[in-house]
């Protein structure tokens, strides 16, 4: 059989569709059916306006991955960042999660993190220029 390798600048919801679907197959083909669950914990000002928040997701993996985490600026520096990592972790733990995940950079926030018990278990270094994209765990 012949092959051709294409290219697409903007790719298709539905061709990437199609790759999920095929890694998810072949996944399962060798640990059983898997579910994921998106969650998130926003913080809001006295009007509703988020101005802070953390999303991830977990599943029957029993691992939590922390996609964002953001508080702005005027926010930073009274704990909020703190309870929005406790809310979400304690919301992992409620569906069996025993353990974390998230990637920072140098310039982010990899001490806040430790702080709450996460590791550093891989850099990837010049990430941009002189700085490292950092990752990191933490066992609940």
């Amino acid at each position: 059989m012949s092959y051709t390798i294409t290219q697409e600048d903007i790719p298709l919801p539905e061709n990437i569709k199609t790759l999920s679907n095929g890694l998810a197959a072949h996944r399962e083909d060798i640990v059983g059916p898997a579910w994921f669950k998106d969650t998130a914990f926003y913080l809001r000002d006295g009007a509703g306006e988020i101005i802070g928040g953390v999303y991830g997701n977990f599943g029957s993996f029993g691992w939590m991955y922390v996609d964002t985490l953001w508080v702005s600026p005027a926010a930073r520096g009274h704990g909020n960042g703190r309870d929005l990592m406790n809310r979400i972790e304690s919301e992992a733990i409620n569906y069996n999660c025993t353990a974390s995940y998230l990637s920072t950079f140098s310039f982010q926030a990899p001490e806040f993190y430790k702080k709450l018990g996460y590791e550093v278990f891989g850099e990837l270094n010049d990430f941009p220029g002189e700085h490292r994209r950092i990752f990191m765990r933490k066992k609940f």
